[in-house]
């Protein structure tokens, strides 16, 4: 980096995903001259195609207590500085089966280890509370689980940043990455007209996910990442107001999430030879139907709003599916590939997207020499709707300090 840009660096995202988004709203606090490049639409990638369900950690929490009480920060700091967002309505895991009834006593313990509040609820009083669960129910266990808007939440993070001169490129494909000494030097894109561009930069983060490789490859890098696709179905009519999950071990058709008027069963998970173009199977909408009507019976019955499918970026190589590889995420420093400057993030979860931002930002800052502590999470986003309009006169409004959990 340039004596001349210290104190102002230029910093280029390449991804405008979760992540992305937050990434720029996280740099342009920090005083870097952000750039935005996505070669769709924003979140047109795995974020817009993500269920939206707001984890509180409780589906990790047998596995993976840090990712599990990380899952249930983040949940509270994204409801406390975008509520338009979110909708924090709880959640229930069910057991069907008796072995899902004994996991229970596990799963409890896990989330209260984890500082996960969760409590039983005996079957009649959970069917009150949702009449569409099956008869079939053995236990229910209450836990804050949420929804949150996968277009909105993003959007409102673009506001924010663009607020702070943040430059956003939205159907732009980057085509190099420039280097100079073996350090990040700029960076092509090509417009949807395409026309050509290049710019300076000081810094590259790759937020690509699913693409992270192909675009670490440009500068002669490697992104060690699992391509795990999944498929979802959405049908009309909102069959439960609380998120309504399996009590058992993580697998596949396991959720169930309501979204404003309709309910999605998600996920199956196979290996994806690409991320692109990638289509659900019959068999695996086949498989989500028979596994929603094991929670909810009236699920198959509904008119189908749609059906689709993405890839997950799993941070590391795995055999087989990927279902064992981590949930957490991976940040990659290209310097010792002779690209220094080029930062690549891959894994994690949508819920975690701030968090995620934050350690890849807190990275490039060390790599550019500058200081501050993160502030993303202490001022209210501007609603998403202002993306859309002209740019406000005015500053942000501090965000509330913390709020408390509150059962269902």
């Amino acid at each position: 980096m340039t004596q001349a840009t210290q104190d102002n660096p230029a910093v280029a995202i390449i991804g405008g995903g979760g992540t992305g988004c937050a990434l720029a709203w996280d740099l342009a606090l920090r005083g870097c001259r952000v750039s935005l490049f996505e070669q769709g639409e924003f979140t047109s990638g795995t974020t817009g195609r993500h269920h939206g369900q707001l984890h509180c950690g409780a589906r990790y929490a047998v596995r993976d207590r840090r990712i599990a009480a990380e899952c249930l920060r983040e949940s509270l700091t994204l409801r406390r500085i975008a509520p338009e967002t979110i909708e924090y309505n709880g959640g229930f895991f069910v057991a069907v089966t008796d072995d899902e009834a004994a996991y229970g006593d596990v799963f409890i313990s896990a989330c209260l280890a984890a500082g996960i509040p969760a409590r039983d609820l005996p079957p009649l009083e959970a069917r009150r509370v949702e009449p569409g669960l099956t008869p079939s129910v053995r236990r229910a266990v209450w836990v804050p689980d949420g929804t949150f808007d996968t277009f909105r939440l993003p959007l409102s993070f673009l506001a924010a940043a663009r607020r702070l001169g943040a430059s956003l490129h939205p159907f732009a494909s980057v085509s190099a990455i420039d280097l100079r000494a073996g350090r990040v030097a700029g960076l092509s894109w090509r417009r949807a007209d395409g026309v050509e561009r290049r710019a300076a930069f000081d810094c590259v983060i790759n937020a690509a996910g699913a693409w992270a490789d192909s675009v670490a490859a440009l500068a002669g890098g490697r992104v060690p990442l699992t391509p795990a696709a999944g498929a979802m179905l959405a049908v009309r009519g909102r069959l439960s107001d609380l998120v309504i999950s399996r009590l058992a071990p993580p697998g596949d058709g396991d959720i169930i999430v309501p979204q404003r008027g309709l309910s999605i069963i998600g996920s199956t998970q196979r290996r994806a030879d690409s991320p692109d173009g990638l289509l659900p199977l019959p068999e695996e909408l086949d498989f989500l139907l028979r596994r929603a009507d094991e929670l909810l019976p009236a699920f198959s019955a509904q008119p189908r709003q749609a059906a689709w499918a993405a890839v997950r970026p799993l941070a590391g190589l795995a055999d087989g599916d990927g279902r064992a590889i981590s949930r957490d995420l991976a940040l990659i420093d290209h310097a010792a590939e002779g690209a220094a400057g080029l930062l690549s993030i891959v894994g994690g979860k949508a819920t975690v997207l701030r968090a995620m931002a934050e350690r890849a930002a807190d990275q490039a800052c060390r790599y550019l020499g500058l200081s501050g502590a993160c502030r993303s999470a202490n001022y209210r986003l501007p609603s998403w709707r202002e993306f859309y309009q002209p740019l406000p006169a005015g500053s942000f409004t501090p965000a509330e300090p913390g709020l408390e959990l509150a059962p269902c």
